[in-house]
């Protein structure tokens, strides 16, 4: 009798497994509908379906095997709770599943080891931006997990266990030839989308301890670093050259692939970009290193390696030099602009490390400047690209010359909204009507419509900046670089290279001539050859070495590619590999055509030589990051290092903050502090603002601690950069007074005072704090005048009653 219930529950299981095989069918089946609807080509849909079908097949099989022991196991326990719990967990894996399709048909790839690499934060707020929340959104959250409830009932009552077996063996071994025969089924465009997950985060872990397997320990010398002199100046001949230095503006474009501009297949939503290549260095075949944003700093600014996540990333950060660096070293104001959180991808940790200047991120723009979406409700990403470029502008004067401006859009990017949205849309309705000659069908443009909007209003943003930035002085000694950090993800893409091949202009009045280059060169070329200009043609302190994984831009016409490039498709994945004129990407080799078009090619000896070439770079990439070999300390003299814990500390921070995020970590510093048990607290801080530069609340607290321990001069420090960095947080004006009132510093009260006017900061408490300061300093009416101001607005509050009383 047990045997028999047993069997019987098997079968149910059975039926469970097949009933998920079912659903990864429909749920692909709405992918495939999805991916058509939005207007995207699909090659072959019934080629797409047949592998789909396939390689789904094979996953909900493999799942089903993977939870068999979790099911005979909750059997012996109680018979009932095993069918609920395997319903539970199937049901789950389906909404996995339908999560990671919809992030597919956002991003055009599969989510894999790149999940490890993003903080839930970061996770969070990209969710947020990329998708539209409605009913209609979650309705298929709901509806998918009816229907495996609803195919588990019918096959329970309607289908015998005999028939099923049948059905079953038949269609194994029918897929299982399949899978066999049919090679290109793996392609990941294919993929079941749980499968691919786990399999690229399987593959990242392997590729990890592969790296640690390296022999890393036995050598101390530094792979990349090379005599400066050996980076050619390539540049210089096309450039009138003065005395003066010039000023550098870099322009990073959200999205801004090469298709977007010149003669490419999406030209045409760019007009103002295309004035410039007819006047400009211009390198349409130009490519970036990460087909996502986070990469781009890095190999823009330092020529620098990738690490397992992105250069970012790293923690303790590698000793390395930069643009940034070495032109601050010599005389030059850094400033970065955005409209975003610097925190965001840690670009302020590498900004900071670099000893940027001025940092204006969204914390920096204060009244006046509208961010997208105002509304608390709806996700922003800050401030649209006109705002960050008028942001930008007026904050030039007063910052002394010469000097390297790095501006970085963002409205290119999900939910692509910004400003007067429907004018835009008007104006791509317009180019559609009046145009016939676009490299794709009309109807791909009119399903992206919201892209292309987005793509004309960033380039319209850019048009008002360089109007505006001609009326300066400064114009005509200024050398402008605008490149993409990566190619636009949502559009689909005409090949696995296509996502990294983005535009390079170098602008300039002191230009003698443009030149149109068809040669590749990447990200990780331009800050070589543009240190190499600057050092090779003025007056800079020479560079004796540098670390570049970059060698130079390519300044020959035709096309050709002399560089090794290695690609980071996305965090953790360092798969793509350029060499000459061949593409490496996940094993497959293909030949590069001189506009950047590929397809496959099958030459044993030539795919060995190439992947040699690349494991031989991964094995550099682990070592010199790992190690901290990129560049030596004693040569750096350009940058100061974040906080550096001893041992002892950094086995203290693990106790303290073990299972605890950044929010949760601060609320323990802060009862430390409050318990008086400053040494902890003051460490937790330090831990935080590693990572958080920005964190006011967490360097206010760190402030107030050194105020509580007499130390006025450290807290008047800390609490002053809390004022920098956030000029609209009230509390750090809160401490600084406080600090000042415990200090007996009253002239400097009023003088924060001022700043707090200036930025519009309406706060009663700052006024009555300031209130207090004028009263000790004898200067009753102004005390009282305040006083007043605050009480017609909180009549009742008996704090401030009862000081109008004392001065009186």
């Amino acid at each position: 009798m047990k045997f028999n219930n047993f069997s019987k529950n098997t079968y149910k299981y059975f039926y469970l497994t097949f009933s998920l095989i079912v659903t990864f069918w429909f749920i692909s089946l709405f992918e495939i509908y999805m991916t058509a609807s939005t207007g995207s080509p699909t090659s072959n849909i019934g080629i797409t379906l047949g592998y789909k079908l396939l390689n789904d097949f094979w996953a909900a099989l493999g799942i089903g095997l993977l939870f068999l022991p979790i099911f005979f196991l909750t059997l012996l326990i109680k018979r009932p709770v095993g069918i609920i719990l395997i319903m539970v967990l199937f049901t789950l894996v389906i909404l996995g599943q339908f999560s990671l399709m919809k992030y597919g048909l956002t991003t055009r790839l599969n989510l894999g080891a790149d999940l490890l690499g993003y903080s839930m934060d970061d996770i969070k707020m990209t969710v947020v931006s990329s998708e539209s929340f409605s009913f209609l959104y979650f309705l298929p959250f709901i509806v998918f997990p009816i229907i495996f409830l609803s195919i588990n009932y019918f096959l329970n009552k309607y289908v015998g266990t005999r028939q099923m077996f049948a059905v079953t063996a038949i269609i194994v071994i029918l897929f299982g030839s399949l899978k066999l025969v049919l090679s290109n089924s793996s392609a990941n465009n294919y993929q079941n989308k749980l499968f691919f997950l786990v399999d690229d985060i399987i593959r990242f872990q392997n590729e990890k301890r592969e790296a640690n397997a390296y022999n890393l320990h036995g050598r101390n010398d530094y792979p990349f670093l090379k005599p400066f002199k050996d980076t050619k100046d390539v540049l210089g001949p096309f450039f009138n050259i003065h005395e003066e230095k010039p000023n550098i503006v870099i322009i990073i474009v959200e999205g801004l692939g090469s298709e977007f501009v010149g003669d490419y297949d999406y030209a045409g939503f760019t007009p103002f970009l295309d004035s410039l290549i007819p006047k400009s260095l211009y390198w349409k075949n130009f490519i970036c290193a990460t087909g996502r944003s986070f990469g781009v700093m890095p190999a823009l600014l330092g020529s620098l390696p990738y690490g397992e996540m992105g250069f970012l990333e790293l923690n303790p950060t590698p000793t390395h030099i930069s643009l940034i660096s070495v032109l601050k070293a010599n005389g030059y104001t850094t400033s970065y602009y955005a409209g975003h959180q610097a925190s965001f991808d840690r670009k302020i940790n590498f900004l900071e490390y670099n000893g940027i200047d001025h940092l204006i991120d969204e914390d920096k723009f204060g009244p006046g400047y509208f961010k997208t979406n105002e509304d608390p409700k709806s996700f922003s990403w800050g401030y649209p690209d006109a705002e960050i470029f008028r942001k930008t502008l007026s904050s030039l004067d007063g910052k002394k010359l010469p000097r390297l401006d790095i501006v970085r859009t963002q409205t290119n990017h999900e939910p692509f909204d910004f400003p007067s949205k429907e004018v835009y849309i008007e104006k791509i309705d317009s180019i559609l009507n009046s145009r016939s000659d676009f490299g794709l069908p009309k109807e791909e443009i009119s399903a992206h419509k919201d892209i292309f909007a987005s793509v004309l209003y960033t380039d319209n943003s850019i048009k008002y900046f360089m109007d505006e930035y001609s009326k300066r002085p400064e114009f005509k000694n200024t050398i402008f670089i605008i490149t993409g950090d990566h190619r636009l993800i949502p559009l689909p893409q005409k090949n696995k290279l296509c996502r990294y091949q983005v535009p390079l202009f170098i602008y300039s009045p002191l230009l003698k001539k443009a030149v149109k280059f068809n040669s590749i060169s990447s990200h990780l070329d331009v800050t070589p050859s543009l240190l190499s200009f600057l050092m090779n043609n003025y007056k800079l302190n020479k560079l004796k070495d540098a670390a570049w994984l970059g060698e130079g831009i390519d300044t020959v016409k035709h096309f050709r590619n002399i560089h090794q490039i290695p690609l980071m498709r996305y965090k953790g994945s360092i798969n793509d590999f350029i060499y000459k004129d061949y593409f490496l990407s996940e094993g497959e080799l293909y030949k590069i055509d001189e506009h950047l078009g590929t397809y496959k090619i099958t030459e044993v000896e030539l795919l060995k030589e190439i992947s040699d070439s690349f494991l031989e770079f991964k094995k550099l990439n682990a070592y010199v990051t790992k190690q901290n070999r990129i560049f030596p300390d004693s040569l750096n003299i350009y940058t100061q290092p974040a906080v550096q814990f001893t041992k002892e500390e950094l086995a203290t921070i693990k106790e303290l903050t073990e299972g605890l995020n950044f929010d949760e970590t601060f609320m323990v510093a802060r009862e430390f502090a409050f318990d008086r048990k400053y040494k902890k607290a003051k460490l937790l801080c330090n831990y935080i603002l590693n990572e958080l530069p920005n964190y006011g609340d967490v360097r206010t607290l760190k402030g107030r601690i050194l105020a509580w321990e007499g130390k006025y001069e450290n807290a008047e420090i800390e609490l002053l950069n809390v004022v920098k960095r956030s000029p609209y947080y009230e509390g750090g004006y809160s401490a600084l007074l406080d600090l000042y009132w415990w200090s007996e510093q009253d002239e400097k009260a009023i003088e924060i005072a001022k700043k707090v006017k200036e930025n519009e900061i309406k706060n009663p408490d700052i006024g009555f704090k300031l209130a207090k300061a004028y009263q000790r300093m004898n200067n009753l009416d102004k005390a009282n005048k305040l006083i007043d101001s605050i009480l017609q607005l909180y009549p009742n509050n008996e704090n401030y009653k009862s000081f109008k009383k004392s001065i009186n």
